[in-house]
């Protein structure tokens, strides 16, 4: 009997929530929040490859030793950021959508819901317009220090909305402020498993655009290079 009983409530309940919509008014819509919350840990994607160890330690050994050039003139206007990539969206937007997981984007392309994790400290994100940014691999001001400040607009801006090499990352906010405009001999990713990556991404990207190093910052990159798998 009391399998029959529970039968029946189980009958009742469906039965009740089916006609539920017939003879109840709609509920008012629930506003959705700007983001959730993970219960997860997602595994972070990966910008765009950069090269081998082997064939970026090439690169490292080509790439011109040379005083940092000065700040003079710097401002991070001369290097155009965040242009338009298509549509409504611009260079940010895109790389949140590529790096994050189950991201929701408004009609104006903005973020608004999502699940990042930041290579450089495990961080896992959830709300976009606070807790993560967009870094560039090599910063705007040590390119400029590197050779950009000799550079066209052109180029400063394309190298500032890089989306082919593997300049652009999005991380957590803390670890990008901490980091600021620093070589890897004076900041490196907390998590010693990202120093591979990191270092063939950082040493890539100055290859592709032919920028200095100094001595300091490619005996660092030399080290994180050796963590790299055989």
């Amino acid at each position: 009997m009391r399998r029959i009983h529970a039968k029946l409530a189980l009958i009742t309940a469906v039965a009740t929530t089916l006609l539920a919509p017939l003879t109840t008014a709609p509920a008012a819509a629930t506003p959705q929040p700007a983001h959730r919350t993970a219960n997860v840990t997602p595994t972070h994607r990966d910008l765009p490859d950069p090269p081998r160890a082997d064939i970026v330690r090439k690169e490292l050994d080509e790439l011109n030793v040379a005083a940092p050039h000065p700040m003079t003139g710097y401002s991070r206007s001369k290097f155009p950021h965040w242009v338009t990539q298509y549509g409504a969206c611009d260079t940010r937007e895109v790389v949140l959508a590529r790096d994050g997981q189950d991201v929701v984007q408004d009609d104006q392309c903005r973020a608004v819901s999502g699940i990042w994790y930041s290579a450089y400290d495990g961080k896992v994100s959830t709300t976009p317009s606070k807790e993560v940014d967009v870094d560039h691999v090599v910063p705007l001001a040590n390119g400029w220090r590197s050779g950009a400040d000799e550079w066209t607009t052109a180029k400063r801006r394309q190298f500032a909305n890089d989306l082919t090499n593997p300049q652009l990352i999005a991380v957590s906010a803390s670890s990008n402020r901490q980091k600021g405009d620093q070589s890897p001999d004076q900041w490196a990713p907390p998590l010693h498993s990202y120093w591979c990556t990191y270092a063939r991404a950082w040493t890539h990207v100055k290859y592709v655009y032919a920028l200095n190093i100094t001595e300091a910052e490619k005996n660092k990159l030399t080290e994180m290079l050796g963590t790299c798998p055989a």
